[in-house]
């Protein structure tokens, strides 16, 4: 396993997993082998730019893409389309996301001009202790904890699509599957990076019976090039779309999801030791989705929405950019970046200290985003690079004149999953949404339901593990752990300008935030602003950076103080968002990443 410099980016992660030292050449070759016989296979035609009108989407998925058009044309609207494509990427991307996770959705409707948000985040059984984590009195080992039943959350997703179509929407959920279930049952074209993901999973597949039965036909992963079916998936589909949503929260469906946790299907043989959950049928039962006032800041002249806790996204984002808007304009590109490192070295210090489930912690989100608090911070920033770690600040509503940055006494950040996967839609009423979906780490927690044909989360590990270390995250029973989730839209003059997210774990909200200073402030066209290296300080002892970033920045930055690392999950890159901009004359440009994860997919209804 590659050598980490840092063990604390393991920890803010969630992951030190890196692809195995074959996993990285057998993805290279295949992925030449695919390209030298594209004539034989379906091609997944996918293109990372579109612009039109009558609607727009863009996803990491040809599939997902062409499902999300298909409702658009059909007349659906971007609620209807946002389920449809995520039902889709749960299909094509079950590595990212499935019925067995979560999700956070911003959505903004055109009749009302309101945004909204919904916390489909998963949430801790009813048996669930501060000391879950805990053996022997300290921490169960990380790389222990993802591959278990402890880890697995109440997987929330499904009952976030029905309250979607139902607030929001214009078709049932049997309707919005359709395309799903053909998908599974069809099947679609294995690439590279779906092998990859595979392979980075295989050893702990092979030791999960249902995991090996669908993930490595003949023990290896599925070649690019071939074609993966989900018949079992296509059927717990069409049984969710005959029974809805409630079967799956009270039906055989969720006897079987308890099952999976309390009794994990291990195979005897293999000699891994995965640990029950704590999850009872009366925690699905009770599940609900969330309707929080979302995040709101003002960003040069624009309203910047975002996901509120349970997620950190929001507050995180609009905390940077409260800050960075509290400073004069910076003289050069190089003072920008390193402005925008240390204002989210000291946002990410709150983050660790107050955000947390707001069922059952005191979240002073409000200040947070204040520009009294925002001044406050940003005079701490000077021409150096501030000493790790960074001390929280007192965001109580009496703010004082600058002062020395202080440091805390040690950094304990809380794991998190280091992939998802993110989409956005709008329709032609005007409707926007912005969905990330996610499992966790990539390929969840490992657990597949026998016969479902669905991978379980592992969100739970998104909690503070040492309850020693305090703080607003520390498991309990029914909380949500603290997410980085960070869905995003922007208004300029009431209506909608940007929509964008990404996955990634905690660097999702630098990806979110880079990419809006990409655009807003560096003036890059949209294309240009995802494209663009990235980096991002978690108040972490280094910055993780793409080696892109490094190379054009890292010199200069080096020279004031900062320390750059390649992400952990490396080649996996910083993120793979999905972003639409909003032109004159009703038009939409729909941005997926050129290169990132192999590209995403962009389309419109009308180009």
């Amino acid at each position: 396993m590659r050598k980490i410099l840092h063990p604390a980016l393991c920890l803010i992660v969630g992951t030190c997993l890196a692809p195995l030292p074959g996993a990285a050449a057998v993805s290279e070759e295949e992925r030449a082998a695919a390209e030298g016989t594209a004539e034989a296979v379906p091609s997944d035609d996918r293109q990372p730019v579109a612009e039109g009108t009558g609607g727009a989407v863009a996803t990491v998925d040809p599939d997902a893409s062409r499902t999300a058009i298909e409702i658009l044309r059909r007349g659906g609207n971007a609620a209807d389309a946002a389920v449809a494509a995520a039902a889709t990427l749960g299909v094509t991307e079950p590595h990212m996301t499935s019925i067995g996770g979560g999700g956070y959705l911003m959505y903004y409707e055109a009749s009302t001009g309101r945004i909204h948000s919904l916390d489909a985040r998963e949430s801790a059984p009813a048996a669930m202790r501060e000391d879950s984590f805990m053996e022997n009195g300290t921490p169960i080992p990380e790389d222990e904890i993802v591959t278990s039943g402890l880890n697995v959350g109440v997987p929330s997703v499904v009952h976030q699509w029905a309250t979607i179509l139902r607030t929001f929407g214009t078709i049932p959920l049997r309707q919005a599957l359709r395309p799903a279930i053909r998908v599974a049952r069809s099947g679609f074209l294995v690439d590279a990076e779906f092998n990859a993901q595979t392979a980075l999973n295989q050893d702990r597949f092979a030791d999960i019976s249902s995991a090996k039965d669908l993930f490595l036909p003949g023990g290896r992963p599925p070649p690019v090039g071939s074609v993966f079916r989900n018949p079992d998936l296509a059927r717990t589909y069409e049984e969710l779309a005959r029974h809805g949503a409630a079967w799956f929260y009270r039906g055989p469906v969720a006897q079987e999801i308890v099952r999976t946790v309390k009794h994990p299907p291990v195979e005897p043989s293999g000699g891994r030791r995965v640990r029950p959950g704590l999850m009872a049928a009366r925690d699905l039962a009770g599940y609900r989705t969330l309707s929080p006032s979302p995040t709101r800041s003002r960003f040069r002249g624009l309203e910047v929405y975002g996901m509120p806790p349970s997620s950190s996204g929001g507050t995180t984002v609009g905390e940077v950019l409260a800050i960075l808007s509290a400073m004069d304009a910076p003289s050069d590109r190089v003072e920008a970046l390193h402005r925008y490192l240390e204002a989210s070295r000291l946002a990410f210090a709150d983050r660790e200290r107050y955000i947390g489930d707001p069922d059952f912690a005191d979240v002073p989100v409000s200040e947070l985003l204040s520009p009294g608090y925002a001044r406050e911070r940003a005079c701490l920033v000077g021409p150096a690079a501030m000493p790790y770690p960074v001390a929280p600040g007192s965001p109580d509503g009496s703010y004082q004149p600058c002062q020395a940055p202080g440091t805390a006494s040690s950094a304990s950040p809380s794991a998190e999953g280091g992939h998802t996967t993110h989409l956005v839609v709008s329709d032609r009423w005007g409707n926007v949404a912005s969905y990330t979906i996610s499992l966790g780490e990539i390929g969840g927690s490992g657990l597949v339901v026998p016969g479902r044909g669905f991978l379980l989360n592992s969100q739970l590990s998104g909690f503070t593990f040492d309850p020693s270390a305090g703080g607003p995250n520390l498991a309990g029973p029914g909380k949500r752990p603290r997410s980085s989730i960070a869905p995003t839209i922007v208004l300029r003059d009431g209506r909608p300008l940007f929509a964008l997210g990404s996955p990634g774990g905690t660097p999702i909200i630098t990806t979110v935030i880079q990419i809006l200073l990409n655009r807003v402030d560096f003036g890059m066209p949209l294309p240009e602003a995802v494209a663009a290296p990235r980096a991002g300080q978690l108040n972490l002892p280094v910055t993780l950076a793409e080696p892109g970033f490094i190379e054009e920045y890292g010199s200069a930055l080096t020279a004031r103080g900062h320390a750059f690392e390649p992400p952990p999950w490396a080649p996996w890159p910083l993120g793979a968002a999905t972003a639409l901009e909003f032109l004159d004359g009703n038009r939409v440009l729909a941005v997926a990443e050129p290169t990132r994860l192999g590209g995403g997919s962009a389309l419109v209804v009308r180009p």
